[in-house]
Order: structure tokens, then sequence, then C-alpha cells
């Protein structure tokens, strides 16, 4: 017997259990489906692989300078350069507005991977700095397509806190490199064995070819344009400064001027620390661990607020609270300094969550990851831009606390541009985007 004309035979979604994985220290967890929940691992994992090669280049910077005969005076130039590896990422994001988001991620995976265990290779700087700078093209062009992957498959009143789980789940990376950091002084080949472990993720292949999907937007709108496989050009980016100007300068600014006041502080905790303070690789990867895993819940936390309240009042909140903490780190007594990062990681982990997810959120699906390239490619740019200033500055030993501290109020700066941004919480994206 058939239904009658007016039932609903729609399908109601399955909501699935929390996943044992989702340890309780990360909140509660909003109804979703498993293939939300699966994804979430999938694209956590990789993240998290590439976030710990960013880890490591912070935690043991003393130790690899000293190998490499680096002076510190040239730390803002080296790590500038670095930086400025995102750059060919233009090149490659686009790529997933073309064959699609699983491609591009994967390929991307891959490379970081390859990348970061040549590094433990290197026998000059300029080696050294090469082999990061590929490694940033790659880390860069994954961490683009990885928001877009929440964002086009997570319901719209829980994308931000998709988006900021994504965040604090990647960051566990820092906390698994500073487990065996503290440990440098017994590894075999010092800083070196550190970025060996960059070939897991290549082991790991198969795994994530299974766990990772395309998105079902990238899939209809692909049925819906047959160039869309087989075509490349950097067509999206002009197409976004010429369909929506307003917004795209606003993603530019979004990126650029909060990674001024943030990469700076955050690239020299490790040295400031162990120099500065004499604190023992150990210490400063306890600080990390334990202080980071609070300061990181400023992601979840972000993605929760912003989901209620609104994601433009909760950015500019956090984002503003970043000079007060790093200036309490960087200036402030030797007890503080714990103090100083977990609110560092919170104000500034939480509000750059907020800023990712509204650079996904505000355009439409032909033009979302390479929105999300335009974000990130601006916030290594200005990433860099932050240590060339302090590079041609030419500060005395020591005397970069001040000047990473007097740079970091320009993040309070570029969360303001949040205010000229429309409101995207608990919305759907095509009436964001239309």
């Amino acid at each position: 017997m058939s239904p009658p004309a007016n039932a609903d035979t729609t399908t109601a979604p399955v909501i699935a259990k929390r996943p044992k994985w989702l340890l309780p220290i990360l909140g509660p967890v909003p109804p979703l489906e498993e293939k939300h929940y699966s994804l979430l691992l999938g694209i956590s994992l990789a993240l998290m692989f590439e976030e710990y090669d960013l880890a490591m280049l912070t935690a043991a910077l003393p130790q690899i300078a000293e190998t490499l005969s680096m002076a510190e005076v040239d730390f803002g130039f080296y790590l500038g350069m670095i930086r400025l590896g995102a750059i060919p990422a233009l090149a490659l994001i686009p790529y997933a507005d073309r064959i699609g988001r699983r491609r591009m991620f994967l390929i991307s995976l891959i490379g970081t991977a390859i990348a970061t265990t040549l590094t433990a290779f290197a026998q000059t700087p300029t080696q050294f700095v090469t082999c990061q700078m590929v490694t940033r093209t790659f880390f860069v062009t994954g961490s683009s397509i990885a928001f877009v992957f929440i964002a086009e498959e997570f319901p719209a009143p829980h994308r931000g806190w998709g988006i900021g789980m994504l965040g604090a789940l990647g960051s566990t990376g820092h906390g698994t490199a500073m487990g065996i950091f503290s440990q440098i002084e017994h590894l075999p080949y010092g800083w070196r064995s550190l970025y060996m472990i960059g070939v897991v993720p290549i082991l790991l292949f198969p795994f994530f070819r299974r766990r990772i999907p395309e998105t079902e937007r990238f899939e209809r709108h692909q049925s819906s344009d047959a160039k869309t496989a087989t075509t490349y050009s950097i067509g999206p980016l002009f197409d976004m400064f010429r369909t929506a100007p307003d917004r795209a300068i606003g993603v530019a600014i979004a990126g650029f001027l909060p990674s001024v006041g943030v990469v700076g502080a955050f690239q020299f905790t490790g040295y400031f620390a162990q120099t500065v303070h004499g604190w023992s690789p150990g210490q400063y990867a306890a600080m990390v661990f334990f202080g980071g895993a609070l300061g990181i819940a400023g992601n979840v936390v972000a993605g929760h607020l912003a989901d209620r309240f609104g994601r433009r009042i909760v950015g500019i909140v956090l984002l503003c609270s970043v000079p007060f903490s790093v200036a309490l780190f960087y200036l402030g007594p030797g007890w503080a300094i714990t103090f100083g990062w977990i609110g560092f990681l919170f104000g500034s982990g939480g509000g750059r969550v907020i800023l990712r997810a509204m650079s996904a959120e505000v355009f439409p699906t032909e033009h979302r990851a390479s929105a999300m390239g335009l974000w990130t490619i601006l916030d290594a740019l200005g990433g860099a831009t932050g240590l060339f200033l302090l590079y041609f500055a030419r500060p005395e030993p020591g005397d970069f606390a001040m000047i990473t501290s007097a740079l970091s109020i320009a993040t309070a700066a570029g969360g303001f541009v949040l205010v000229f941004f429309p409101e995207t919480s608990q919305r759907e994206l095509e009436a964001i985007t239309h």
C-alpha cells in the first residue's frame, strides 16, 4: 500500500552517538550524523600532522639554530622567508574549486609529509629554509581546504562548532610535538629525529583516502558545470573581487593584520622561554602541552559562542584580548608566562577560527576554496611581514620581546574588520551568498 500523497517520505537523519575519540574535555557535542564525525576525524588527523611541523619549528628553534649556525638577529629573516613559502599555494588552491576539495587536500597532505621529512636532512640554513618553504606551500593549501570541508558539509546550526573543533583537534599536533620534543636530548639525531616523523602521513594515506569523501556541495556544482573538472585558472580569485569586492577586501585584511601580530609572538615562545628564562626543553614542552590544552579550548568555545551569539562580536572580543596576553608572556614576571601562554592561545586560536569560518561562509561554492586560499595567503604574508619588521628593526639580543608585544596590537585592529562582514551564524550558506 502506497503512503498518502501528503505524507513526508524523506528520511530523517540518524543522529550518531558521541564518538569515543572526542574526549569529554572537549565539551558537549551537537546532534550530528555519523558522516559528520567521520569527516571531522579524517580531516583533523591530517591537520594534526601538518600542525606538528609548525610546532617543531617553534619549539626546536634554539637547537636548529645551534646546529646550522643561525644568528639570533637573522631569525626574523629566515622565518619570514619560510612564511613566504605560502605564496605558491595561490596557484594550487584554485584547483580545489576545479577538480575537487578531496583530491587537492590529499595531494597537499602528501606534499607536506615529504617536505617535512626532507627537512631532517638539511645541512645549511638555505637548505632548511627551502624545505620549510615547500612544507609551508602544501600546508597552506591543505589547511585552507580543510575548513572548506567543514563549512560545506556541517549543518548550519553547528557549523561554527565544527570549525572550532577542527581547529582544536588539529592543534593537538602541537601537544604531540611537545611530548616528543621533551625527549629531544635523548633522541639519536636530536631535532632531526623530530622531522623524520613527518613520514607517518604517507604510511596512513590509505586511511585518509577512505575517510575523506568529496563534499556534496562541490559534487552538485560539478555536475551542473561540465567545465569544472577539466578547466583550471585563477579566475575564481578575480571573480571574487569583481562580484563582491567589499567581502574580498575584508577577507584579505582579516587574514593579514591579525597575523602580523600573532606570528612573531608565537614563533619566539620556545626561544624566549629557553634562553631568556633558562627553561629546559622538558619544562617548555610541559607548558605547551598542559597550558596549551586549556588555551586550545578557545577553538571549541569560540565555535559554541559564535553559533549562539554571533560570529562578529565573539571574534572581536577574542582578538582584542591577544595583545594583553602577549604582553603578559613577554613582559610580565616569570611566574606569569604560563598564564600569558594560555590567554594567547585562547584568544588567537578562537579569534582566528572565526575569521576562517566567515571567510569561507561569505562566498558561494564556486569561490569558497579560493576565498579560504585568499585568507590563508594573506595570513602568511601578514606573518612574514611581522617577522621581517622584527628583522629590519635589528634588535639587540633580547629586545624582540618588546617589539613582538607592540606588533600584537595589529591583531586587535584586524578583529574590527568583522564589523563589516554580514553575520553568518545559524544561516545556510546559500542564504548568506545570495
